[in-house]
């Protein structure tokens, strides 16, 4: 230990550790963490060292991406020794993992394997600074000739002898591809590294891959409800991406408020999957409030490190840009509409540039609902149109294979026999419930189309009036953000649980916000996914009980609302109940008294 350097660890590893450290004689293996991004990909591999009592795990960080927020965090999550810099390349260890180029990796003593955090090695970046290597300064280059010459064309970040060699030598031992189109680029823009590729698949894809039969538990997860489709909104960082603001139109602005104004909020449910390096590099607090109206109008912000996996397993379409989600959605066969991003700052020959030279645009100006209905219930590109291979074969040679072919590639490095169990990544987990909340105002247009046979269609906050024929009312959450919207209000309406003693009872409540507001036709109080409790104007208090799977039970509200508005009895209700028509789904619903305890 150097003196004075009193942040260095001293167990299991450091001055004097022998004395120490229960288990001293472990084989010691590096996780080298660039940022937050590459330290996810980590994360995926972690698990093959497990019940291995012959490995003491270590984690360091470069300190040389600008986004160091979140990093300490992270490493802290994992319960792994965390060795500052300068004491980790001060340390031999038997393998050091790295998912990034970025930082002075050749100081490391030890093997170096290195895998790519995203779908292989695909962005065109400038020549890395020597004293940082970091992949996150760089701009995407100019717009390069369709078909470059790859010795004189701007270099690809992981795949070019700026990023790959220290002296002329390969900085990695090992570098870890997912398909032989990638080690094809590599020998003709790095023939030095060639020899250090090693075949290994993708970890993150066969995670996702393994976790396909759980999308309905997912969808439920993200409060998905019957007859509704998932729009994930996906974008990678940098200016160019579909939340930057460079180019000559900023999209984010219209595009946010649209996803909930446009979209019937009974039949598309949207959510936002936003890189890491957006959230730590503008701090999560900031990223809420950009996305304050969209929240309040039904969008999702999911967790960019345990939950961006699920959401895409979940969606039926994506809208995304050029990073690695969009092609992950693209090889999962899930429908995606480009909204920023060109082929141009990325390797031409690359999957990626291919698949977003023929991935069809978002058209800015044009209505959104039409464009991604002409996405999900069009016939689509012809197969003769796609690129061949397409994404789903590119992604990975050895799909299903990544772990078995890592640990042994790891060990191999080490010197070590592997364990005898089978090499296995954990499932990804089941992400908490997280039920909408719609707090915007919503103007709801209804139809009556028979006997107790109503339509719906409600927008969060349109700034004009929503098309279609039909009646409209306005409903409006009891904790909207304003206030004053409550005195329009044909319809309030509020979630929680039947026994909330802040509330009182489902009746007293109701009661209470009709004496507050007497504009107001009905209260309504959702207690659970399918049901609610309401009170009409002239005292009625009723249960409303959709038969699963059910939708949104304030949409129910909003039906009983069209129904009685329009003169008709109650009393045809009670007898025979309601089908509640949202898009192409209907629901039934029962219509009964409630107790005065209700």
């Amino acid at each position: 230990m150097i003196e004075g350097r009193t942040d260095w660890i001293r167990v299991p590893v450091g001055a004097g550790s022998a004395r120490w450290a229960t288990r001293g004689r472990c084989l010691r293996v590096l996780f080298v963490v660039h940022n937050v991004t590459s330290a996810t990909r980590l994360l995926d591999v972690l698990p093959l060292f497990r019940d291995d009592l012959r490995v003491q795990l270590l984690a360091t960080c470069t300190g040389s991406s600008p986004f160091q927020a979140g990093v300490a965090e992270l490493l802290a999550g994992t319960g792994v020794p965390v060795l500052p810099w300068e004491q980790a390349v001060d340390l031999p260890v038997e393998l050091a993992i790295s998912a990034s180029f970025g930082g002075q990796l050749h100081r490391i003593d030890g093997r170096l394997t290195v895998l790519s955090h995203g779908v292989g090695y695909n962005k065109r970046l400038a020549t890395p600074d020597t004293g940082h290597r970091t992949p996150d300064t760089g701009r995407p280059s100019p717009d390069p000739d369709p078909d470059p010459d790859p010795v004189a064309a701007p270099p690809v970040f992981g795949m070019s002898p700026e990023w790959l060699l220290s002296d002329g030598s390969p900085i990695a031992d090992a570098m870890v591809l997912s398909h032989p189109e990638q080690l094809e680029r590599l020998r003709a823009a790095c023939p030095e590294a060639a020899s250090t590729a090693v075949l290994a698949g993708d970890p993150c894809f066969d995670r996702i891959r393994a976790a396909l039969p759980q999308r309905e538990r997912f969808r439920r997860a993200l409060d998905v409800r019957a007859g509704q489709r998932l729009v994930l909104l996906n974008s990678t960082w940098n200016p160019d991406s579909l939340f930057g603001d460079s180019g000559g139109e900023d999209l984010l602005p219209s595009l946010l408020p649209r996803l909930t104004a446009e979209l019937p909020a009974d039949e598309y449910r949207p959510v936002a999957v936003l890189h890491p390096n957006i959230w730590n590099g503008h701090g999560p607090g900031q990223i809420r409030a950009w996305t304050d109206r969209a929240r309040r109008g039904g969008l999702a912000l999911v967790d960019p490190l345990e939950g961006w996996r699920q959401a895409l397993i979940a969606a039926d379409v994506v809208i995304g840009d050029t990073g690695s989600v969009s092609y992950y959605a693209a090889a999962l066969g899930t429908p995606v509409l480009l909204g920023a991003g060109s082929a141009h700052g990325l390797d031409a020959r690359s999957p990626v540039a291919a698949f977003v030279r023929q991935a069809p645009r978002l058209a800015p100006s044009a209505p959104l609902r039409a464009q991604l209905d002409a996405l999900l219930d069009g016939p689509g590109p012809r197969p003769e149109h796609l690129p061949a291979p397409g994404p789903a074969e590119l992604v990975s040679s050895v799909p299903g294979e990544a772990a078995t072919l890592l640990r042994r590639h790891f060990y191999q490095l080490i010197g070590a026999p592997e364990p005898p169990e089978p090499a296995l990544l954990d499932p990804l987990p089941l992400p908490p419930y997280e039920r909408v909340e719609r707090t915007a105002p919503m103007r709801v247009v209804t139809r009556l189309l028979g006997t107790g046979d109503i339509g719906v269609s409600r927008y969060a906050e349109p700034r004009s009036e929503p098309a279609g024929d039909g009646d409209a009312h306005t409903a409006v959450h009891e904790d909207t953000l304003d206030p004053g919207r409550l005195a329009l209000a044909d319809v309030i309406y509020r979630y929680g649980m039947a026994d909330d003693v802040r509330f009182g009872t489902p009746g007293q409540w109701s009661a209470e916000v009709l004496a507050r507001h007497p504009h107001c036709a009905l209260a309504s109080y959702v207690t659970d996914g399918g049901s609610c409790t309401v009170r009409t104007r002239d005292g009625s208090l009723l249960r409303l009980v959709g038969d699963p799977p059910a939708a949104d039970p304030a949409a129910y509200a909003s039906a009983l609302h069209a129904w009685l508005a329009a003169g008709k009895a109650l009393e045809e209700l009670t007898a025979g109940g309601m089908t509640v028509r949202t898009g192409g789904a209907s629901h039934r619903v029962s219509v009964t008294l409630a107790t005065p305890a209700s």
